[in-house]
């Protein structure tokens, strides 16, 4: 085994885990960063990030937002909608004074992007194709164990940063989760259309699940449809045209006929969060700390807040004290709020629009309409959508 000592180790090299290095790399703090696939591997991924107006501002911090707009595509409005009722709201960006409410970004156009700027500073050390096995801690420092082409090594670190999103340690690293299962799962695919989108997005919920339809090109969408596995999965065997007809029965004429479906995916949907633990020299950011129904697009979100805020919290504390308990402590009671507010926010969301109790659709359409006029209300969701706040 062999065995060296770095100060700061982030294991996952993934978007949130690179934002966090850059942060770091930005203000001259080095760190290591630790990613199981070969470097680059994911700069091809299609999928689609929703971006929040409060990310855009982070990666402008980073000074990469030029290189990425021209990858993004802009949300002005947000046209919210339940099945089967007249309620609706619509928010905009020009009613908030932003440039948009949010973005759609493939997963690839960013890994590119950040990968490219990493490359910039000697001070990042990136070690690709690392398998990180065992994470341990003590008062002192954490042990980070990884093999990488047949050989197995060792770091000490003052702080361990676990950001490796579903591929999570928590198991080796002694962690707990709290786990909602709910019996759903998400479908995401691309679907063009017959008119353009004028970058619109739609939430639209059914009494089987909601679903989210963000503008992703010219008159192409990002899709992510949920709902009980039973209705989910045998979507993925109908062919594209019998697809997009009962894609189109859900959602209705607002964009024209769908034309087009690119490949269909699906995966169980989850809420979850790490329990509160002293764990000095070990920190946890991103899907690997917490999990959200995708249904307002705030999981990536709250992610890259973490990585910001902890970027922030190691700047701010002298260099022997890094990784201490007390800075953790004051780095998680930093991030509290903004996380539950998220789980919660979700879980609303998903609870209130798929509940089909007699008599409560019609509740949810007066809500939606009630909504749509009550403008603190719809400027406190555009902050949190946005910020987090």
């Amino acid at each position: 085994m062999i065995s060296t000592s770095e100060n700061i180790v982030i294991v996952g090299g993934g978007p949130v885990g690179m934002v966090l290095s850059l942060l770091l790399a930005k203000n001259n703090i080095a760190s290591t960063v630790l990613e199981v696939r070969k470097q680059g591997a994911a700069n091809q991924d299609t999928r689609a990030l929703a971006l929040s107006y409060g990310t855009r501002r982070i990666l402008e911090k980073l000074g990469i937002w030029q290189s990425l707009s021209a990858y993004a595509a802009a949300i002005n409005t947000i046209h919210v909608s339940q099945k089967g009722s007249l309620g609706r709201s619509v928010l905009q960006a020009s009613d908030y004074q932003q440039e948009a409410l949010g973005y759609v970004l493939s997963y690839g156009a960013l890994c590119t992007v950040l990968n490219t700027e990493l490359q910039r500073f000697s001070m990042v050390k990136f070690i690709d194709e690392a398998q990180a096995e065992a994470i341990t801690y003590d008062a002192n420092q954490a042990t980070i164990r990884y093999s990488r082409q047949g050989e197995v090594f060792q770091l000490t670190s003052q702080l361990a940063v676990l950001a490796d999103g579903g591929r999570s340690l928590e198991e080796a690293a002694g962690l707990k989760r709290e786990t909602k299962e709910y019996g759903h799962d998400a479908l995401i695919t691309k679907v063009s259309a017959e008119l353009p989108h004028h970058n619109v997005a739609y939430e639209r919920f059914t009494t089987d699940g909601p679903m989210a339809l963000l503008p992703n090109g010219e008159r192409d969408f990002s899709l992510v449809w949920t709902g009980k596995k039973a209705l989910i999965s045998p979507l993925l065997d109908l062919s594209d045209a019998e697809f997009l007809t009962q894609f189109h029965a859900q959602f209705g004429d607002r964009v024209g006929r769908f034309l087009t479906v690119e490949k269909r995916m699906t995966f169980p949907l989850k809420l979850s969060q790490l329990q509160e633990m002293d764990t000095p020299h070990l920190v946890v950011i991103g899907n690997a700390a917490q999990t959200m129904h995708p249904v307002a697009g705030q999981g990536f979100n709250v992610g890259l807040r973490d990585a910001e805020v902890l970027a922030q919290q190691i700047m701010n504390t002298a260099a022997g004290d890094i990784g201490t308990k007390e800075m953790l402590t004051a780095y998680r009671a930093n991030r509290r709020t903004d996380t539950k507010n998220g789980l919660l926010f979700t879980d609303f969301l998903v609870n209130i629009f798929s509940n089909d109790i007699l008599g409560f659709a019609k509740l949810r359409s007066t809500g939606l309409g009630l909504f749509d006029i009550v403008k603190p209300v719809k400027r406190h969701l555009v902050r949190k959508m946005s910020f987090g706040k």
